[in-house]
């Protein structure tokens, strides 16, 4: 069975200067479809490269990356944009939600880009507020919501274009142990109920309980990956 994401001897190196800094260093590991899998490590581990390649913001500087059995490498601007619109769902700390903007108007953005029509727009948003627990909120703007339901219409405008891949860089660092706690079992549910792989990035390993996977980064190579028994409620 094809991987989800297959990567093969993935390198990036960025200069600054006459320095090279490696950020990745060989990194070779697949994902498969519908795993809940946590990506750890400290600061300058190389996690957060990893993510950005993973999700077509960067491009290695040697090495392959795979989505779906695609060499997205070979892949123009234009394309790699529609990927990012079409597969791939983003979340991040901090929200990037449009001020003065609803919670519904936030979520139709991925489907105004892919030019789908008004009506079915809304349809899809509301679906995806609902399943994120937030009905009856698709009205209200950002500062009308507290920091637990704006990362839901985030992860609403995450899922709403039905991506196979979500990636959460640090989803819970602006929130407190209990909407931490309420916001990963909206991804968990979103893995186990609706099939889609959820990648997260975080240094905390609170967080990471939830995942049924861990992979573990240091000075840009892979030094852990194993599985794991997934933390449930509280």
């Amino acid at each position: 069975m094809t991987a989800l994401i297959d990567t093969r001897n993935l390198t990036k190196i960025y200069r600054l200067g006459d320095i090279a800094v490696k950020a990745l260093d060989n990194v070779t590991l697949s994902i498969g479809a519908a795993e809940f899998t946590a990506i750890m490590g400290h600061s300058g581990s190389g996690k957060s490269t990893f993510m950005n390649i993973l999700g077509c913001l960067d491009r290695p500087t040697s090495g392959q990356y795979l989505l779906e059995g695609k060499d997205v490498g070979n892949l123009s601007v234009k394309q790699l944009a529609t990927i990012r619109n079409r597969r791939i769902g983003f979340v991040f700390q901090g929200y990037n939600l449009l001020r003065r903007t609803s919670a519904l108007e936030n979520v139709e953005l991925p489907l105004i880009y892919s030019h789908i029509p008004a009506k079915e727009r809304r349809t899809k948003s509301l679906e995806a507020l609902e399943i994120v627990g937030l009905s009856g909120h698709e009205h209200h703007h950002s500062n009308q919501l507290s920091g637990g339901q704006q990362q839901r219409v985030a992860i609403a405008r995450a899922l709403v274009n039905n991506p196979s891949i979500i990636l959460a860089d640090e989803p819970t660092g602006n929130l407190d142990t209990r909407t931490s706690v309420e916001i990963m079992g909206v991804f968990r549910r979103l893995n186990s109920e609706h099939g889609i792989a959820v990648i997260i990035v975080t240094h905390e390993p609170d967080i990471a309980a939830f995942t049924r996977r861990h992979i573990v980064f240091r000075d840009g190579q892979v030094i852990e990956d194993r599985p794991n028994e997934p933390r449930i409620g509280g």
